[in-house]
């Protein structure tokens, strides 16, 4: 039930951020996954919840419970801040709980991207 927070993704050149969250095989029979989303302008410290208007998609949206097994969720950000982090925190949770995330950057300033 400890909440495991992301490396802190620099969109540095980039307009937005898509989270992507994938789950394994969740070995409880009750857990819940809340998704948070925080931004900041300095890489190691001010982090606050983004506001849902700099988000695609929404936090309630990206978590997922016991029953979701394989599955994936996406959450974008759009916002003005140069620094963010996604965390998932369990709960509930006493079993085995393999989740992975990946942070894809887009819309980038200068063209083309390698």
């Amino acid at each position: 039930n400890t909440p495991a927070a992301g490396v802190v993704i620099d969109k540095l050149g980039f307009e937005s951020i898509m989270y992507v969250l994938a789950t394994g095989t969740l070995a409880d029979a009750d857990a819940t996954f809340a998704v948070l989303l925080e931004e900041s302008d300095a890489s190691d410290s001010g982090f606050t919840a983004v506001a849902d208007a700099d988000m695609i998609g929404t936090e309630a949206a990206a978590g997922f419970n016991f029953a979701d097994d394989g599955e994936t969720r996406k959450l974008g950000y759009v916002g003005n801040k140069r620094f963010t982090r996604l965390t998932v925190t369990p709960s509930g949770n006493s079993g085995s709980a393999p989740i992975a995330a990946v942070a894809i950057l887009g819309n980038a300033r200068s063209r083309p991207v390698s």
